[in-house]
């Protein structure tokens, strides 16, 4: 018979071999997965299985970073966010800028704005709000998106969708066959065709014959209006190392409908095996086609550009489109309206909710204008991308993986009935002519909170939505006019349509001391400033006419100016360049020593270069003097 204390004993006994059987299995777990084993994984893209051994090593910086990038890549943003916080939480100080920019991102991802704003803010250097930033698209996009899933089955993985006659076009990871990727342990995908139902469903799915799909990738065709041909992005089977991983990258192709059969399938020149050019888009005319790619002399990561298609089928110079939509991380997805004056893309460097977020873009006289995100009825905290619509019916699909994978959805885009609208035309006050280029911006007076902000085009011509009952400021700038303001309040009678007129005056009509010289320049007239010789500080006549142009600096908040100091031409070209880069530096000082911020100045030395008499070393002291100048020139 067993007492109490001996069965405690034998208890005790049991759980301390329990416990070395299991240190014992897990020790040598560990001993099989290697932090290198783990890294040649995410080295070669396997980051499902490179993620599943980072979680079993000790949690340095480096495992914690690439274990959140193998999450981050797969948009497991939860984990990601886990991997990037702990990473953070432990290395704060050594971390890359980057990774900031994606904590962030992953924190979005997770419906978590508060935290993801706060690091956003670092990352950007100015406050973030994106709850606010979605009330504000909330109010004033005039359309909402009704959206609904094309397919039940939500593990396809499907995307790139593109109008293919009275069918669809799309690629996705269907053909259980040809697989698995590494990356994310799907098949490879394959191009498929449908029919859509009433109910916005895909019914019919046939995939594209073999002289498309292939071994590799296959993804976002888009078709010529005859459909008789289609462009096409395909990943190349040509590995090269990019940063010491081996990278196949992405090219599109283009292939002809001949004989009930695609042939002539031939990859386009401005392609290439050591960058991705991929997610083509075709005008309805057929002459330009859009596309992504990370090429180099872009402003970063992927960048949109466009390229002309010649009659013959040859291409033209691919051109970056910019700034205005280009940002330094990820613009990819491009479609392009039939009239060719929209452009919608996918963006995670403009403004967001997180992930990719939807963008348009109008074009005026040919330059597109700011992005506008399309807002919380079609945009998620996940990847939103692959927009594409018919403009006459307003009905059309987009790709997200909101739901954990790649899924289409179709969407009916209905207008806001609860918008009021501002309209109204930008002029010169004197000649009445449109003024085109102009900036636009609607702000909430009492906050000083910007709303919504464009550049007019050709017929200087602008709209904005508002609300009922709201007190508004719209505010005109453009360079070498004086910034023009109005207030108005909307009323509660229902949706209203307001015209304000914005009337716009140079700064050379309201200013006596302000002209327009011949070469295009506008300059202020002053006095001429004169220094003692060899010196450089602002004597009081100096500063008694550097004063009149303080009350000028004063009056217009928005102008800036360069101040630029000329010498005579004695002594060396050299000595002259130097003194006067001392006098228009203390003149620049003594502006903002009477409050006029700096950032609106700068300051250049010509020394004896730029002679308005020009009289070389042969001038009298009245030639010296006329050249012995500071002039203050108007950049904006």
């Amino acid at each position: 018979m067993t007492n109490h204390h001996d069965s405690s004993n034998m208890t005790s006994m049991k759980k301390y071999l329990y416990l070395i059987c299991t240190l014992s299995v897990t020790l040598a777990s560990a001993q099989k997965i290697s932090e290198k084993q783990a890294d040649k994984l995410f080295a070669e893209r396997s980051y499902v299985k490179a993620a599943a051994m980072y979680e079993q090593l000790p949690q340095s910086q480096k495992v914690l970073q690439n274990m959140g990038d193998a999450y981050f890549n797969n948009f497991q943003m939860k984990d990601a966010a886990r991997a990037y916080g702990q990473m953070f939480a432990t290395a704060k100080d050594s971390i890359n800028k980057e990774y900031q920019f994606r904590y962030a991102h992953a924190l979005m991802g997770t419906g978590d704005y508060t935290k993801a704003d706060s690091i956003m803010a670092i990352y950007l250097k100015f406050p973030v709000n994106t709850p606010k930033f979605m009330a504000n698209l909330k109010r004033n996009l005039p359309w909402n998106y009704i959206i609904q899933p094309m397919a039940k089955n939500t593990s396809n993985g499907d995307f790139g969708i593109a109008f293919y006659g009275d069918k669809v076009a799309f690629s996705s990871y269907r053909n259980a066959a040809a697989g698995p990727y590494g990356w994310n342990d799907k098949p490879f995908l394959d191009l498929y065709n449908a029919s859509v139902s009433d109910k916005g469903l895909l019914t019919g799915i046939q995939p594209f014959p073999k002289s498309i799909n292939t071994k590799t990738h296959e993804s976002n065709p888009t078709f010529s209006a005859d459909g008789r041909v289609m462009f096409f992005s395909r990943t190349n089977t040509k590995r090269v190392e990019v940063n010491g991983e081996k990278v196949a990258h992405v090219s599109i192709y283009r292939a002809e409908f001949q004989n009930n059969d695609w042939v002539n399938v031939t990859r386009v020149p401005f392609s290439s095996d050591n960058y991705s050019v991929e997610h083509p888009t075709l005008t309805r005319d057929g002459k330009k086609l859009y596309f992504s790619s990370d090429m180099p002399g872009g402003q970063g990561s992927f960048d949109l550009y466009v390229v002309d298609v010649n009659e013959d089928g040859t291409f033209g110079t691919p051109t970056n489109m910019g700034t205005s939509i280009n940002t330094p991380h990820r613009e990819q997805f491009p479609f392009i309206s039939d009239d060719g004056t929209i452009l919608y893309f996918a963006s995670d460097g403009h403004q967001g909710m997180g992930g990719l977020d939807i963008f348009s873009s109008k074009a005026y006289d040919g330059v597109f204008a700011k992005p506008v995100n399309q807002g919380e009825t079609i945009n998620t905290g996940m990847d939103d991308f692959g927009y594409i619509i018919n403009d006459k019916t307003h009905k059309g699909y987009l790709a997200s993986n909101r739901k954990g994978s790649d899924n289409l959805y179709s969407f009916y885009k209905e207008e806001n009935e609860e918008s009021y609208f501002v309209e109204g035309e930008v002029k010169d006050k004197n000649t009445k002519d449109p003024l085109p280029g102009t900036t636009v911006s609607l702000y909430d007076p009492d906050t000083n909170q910007l709303i919504a902000q464009i550049v007019v085009g050709a017929q200087a011509e602008y709209g904005f939505v508002t609300e009922p009952n709201k007190k508004y400021r719209i505010e005109a700038i453009k360079d070498f006019y004086i910034p023009h303001a109005e207030e108005f309040t909307t009323n509660e009678q229902g949706k209203l349509r307001y015209t304000i007129e914005l009337f716009m005056e140079c700064y050379d009509d309201a200013e006596e001391i302000i002209n327009k010289r011949q070469d295009g320049k506008v300059q202020i007239v002053l006095e001429n400033i004169y220094f003692d010789l060899d010196k450089w500080d602002i004597k009081p006549d100096a500063a008694r006419i550097l004063d009149v142009l303080v009350d000028l600096l004063r009056k217009y908040p928005a102008m800036e100016i360069e101040i630029g100091a000329h010498t005579d031409s004695r002594a060396s070209d050299m000595y002259n360049l130097l003194l006067s880069n001392r006098r228009a530096a203390s003149t620049l000082e003594y502006l903002v020593k009477q409050g006029i911020k700096r950032k609106r100045l700068r300051s250049k030395g010509y020394g004896e270069r730029v002679q308005l008499v020009k009289c070389g070393n042969d001038c009298s002291e009245g030639e010296h003097s006329i050249n012995r100048r500071c002039e203050f020139i108007i950049l904006k």
